[in-house]
């Protein structure tokens, strides 16, 4: 759990506190307490020092209960709200009340007790009332709760139950009674895509001499019972709204999608549904392409993201310098461009991935890049995925790989195409090379997750809010990188056995 660093500006009111105290300790012991003077002024005298005492010490406590200070000495700031929580809080603007049940002879209970506690402190205008339903009864009753860890929240005439033990996942229902419209993220079905149904996942990674996940073309085996459920089960923790979009089947794509995301299609799209998305974007809508190895573009689609500013060669990055576990395949990223899509990102990895080549875009829209590959990384060609599925030992017909240099990996593209709808909004878009990285198998893993909520939070525009992402479950697993793998290596295998054999030659020479 990820949490704010501590305010030592509140350890200065303290402080302040504190020698106010003592000096009025000081004061006292100093003081006769009697003097010769007339009974008036000795009475005037006396009662003007309890009332300076009196003030310095109400004005001293005031200040430190306005500035009150929180202090966990437990090594995994157990009682502590992640930082992101906080920011939360922090970023209120209007009145959000919180009742939360809790059994009260339950541990984890009475740490959550704590922990809202804390962030009710934080912003007078989150009130937060905790209640034992056992001893509360009709409090829960006017509520309809009759489960323990639930909580009420309330803002305007909006009410939500969440159910939780976890700071961020209220944190998350603040923001989602506070939506004040709903979000419809539509995911495109029709071409193989990665399905929002499927929650089948693979809990191990292996090199390409065995089993992995990918595509074929670039000696990974495809998975087709693997899915995106489980990136479709994160938003609807945001609260958005989620749905299939078959284009096959319909002349556009619905009005009510805030985002169309395309995972990882494998067959080509008709023309027409080529125009439907040109026709969406048009309108000032928000895309999320994620087109794998081996997918062909259809020419209107092709002449689409080439007006955002990339085009898709048919070829394979492969990076020898910073890549996941021992697949050099397996592009990671540690590195990012300065952005709001990007923003306080760790390492994610890319399981095949294909280059964007950087095109001019059409006249009013901007591209910006998110991330590349190191500078090491180089490309190889594939086969497009019919010639694969057609004949999978076919082989490129110009194998020879490319030059080292960074490849760009993802993009974003805002702006109005030419011929745009009078009064429409600027689209936005994000294109990657790759889609398994946000497929269940790889989801969970490393800062994958926190990139994908990313993207379409962006994408939604709320990307001015506080990005809190909800934990999703993975297996204990200790997961590095190839460049952590090969220090570890030498640390554990080469220079430790040479310090032991130094020291035992060093002790032998001292023993001469």
């Amino acid at each position: 759990m990820e949490h704010g660093a501590f305010d030592f500006g509140k350890l200065g009111w303290f402080a302040g506190w504190l020698v106010a105290v003592v000096l009025l300790f000081l004061a006292g012991a100093r003081l006769p307490l009697s003097f010769r003077q007339r009974r008036f002024r000795a009475v005037a005298f006396h009662a003007a020092i309890v009332a300076a005492a009196v003030g310095v010490a109400v004005l001293a406590n005031v200040a430190l209960t306005l500035n009150d200070a929180h202090i966990d000495l437990t090594r995994e700031k157990i009682y502590t709200p992640s930082a992101q929580a906080m920011k939360v809080v922090d970023e209120l603007k209007q009145p959000v009340r919180l009742t939360y049940f809790y059994r009260s002879q339950d541990p984890e209970g009475r740490r959550v007790k704590e922990v809202l506690g804390v962030m009710g402190r934080r912003n007078p205008l989150f009130e937060v009332r905790v209640a034992d339903p056992d001893k509360e009864p009709t409090l829960a009753r006017a509520f309809g709760v009759r489960i323990y860890n639930a909580g009420i929240l309330e803002a305007a005439d909006r009410k939500l139950l969440v159910q939780s033990v976890d700071e961020a996942e209220i944190a998350i229902g603040v923001q989602r009674v506070l939506r004040e419209r709903v979000v419809t993220v539509c995911f495109l079905e029709g071409h193989n895509e990665l399905p929002m149904d499927n929650f089948e996942y693979h809990t191990h990674v292996e090199g390409t001499s065995n089993h992995n996940h990918g595509d074929a073309s670039s000696q990974h085996v495809q998975m087709p019972d693997h899915g995106i459920g489980r990136l479709r089960r994160a938003l609807e923790v945001q609260g958005y709204s989620a749905r299939k979009v078959v284009l096959a089947t319909q002349p556009a794509v619905p009005r009510e999608c805030q985002v169309l995301i395309i995972a990882n299609p494998r067959t080509t799209f008709l023309p027409a549904e080529s125009a439907a998305i040109e026709g969406y974007l048009r309108a000032g809508g928000s895309l999320l392409a994620m087109f794998d190895l081996g997918f062909v573009l259809e020419t209107r689609l092709a002449e689409l993201v080439g007006q955002l500013g990339v085009s898709l060669p048919q070829e394979a990055v492969v990076d020898p310098l910073s890549h996941y576990a021992s697949d050099s395949e397996m592009v990671a990223v540690t590195g990012y461009e300065a952005g709001p899509v990007t923003r306080n990102l760790s390492m994610t990895f890319f399981p095949g991935a294909r280059p964007l080549a950087p095109r001019t875009p059409a006249a009013g829209i901007k591209v910006t890049a998110l991330f590349a590959s190191s500078r090491d990384s180089y490309t190889r060609p594939v086969l497009a995925a019919g010639v694969r599925d057609a004949d999978p030992a076919s082989k490129p017909a110009t194998p020879t790989p490319s030059g080292p240099g960074a490849r760009l990996l993802a993009a974003t593209a805002e702006g109005r195409l030419p011929g745009a709808d009078a009064g429409a909004s600027p689209l936005r878009a994000v294109i990657v090379g790759d889609g398994d990285f946000a497929s269940n198998s790889f989801l969970p893993y490393l800062a994958n997750s926190d990139l994908a909520l990313s993207m379409v939070r962006w994408l939604v525009r709320e990307e001015r809010t506080a990005n809190v992402a909800s934990r999703i479950p993975v297996p204990a697993m200790i997961l590095l990188s190839g460049a952590q793998m090969r220090t570890i290596f030498l640390a554990v295998e080469v220079l430790l056995p040479l310090a032991v054999f130094a020291l035992g030659i060093l002790m032998w020479w001292r023993r001469r």
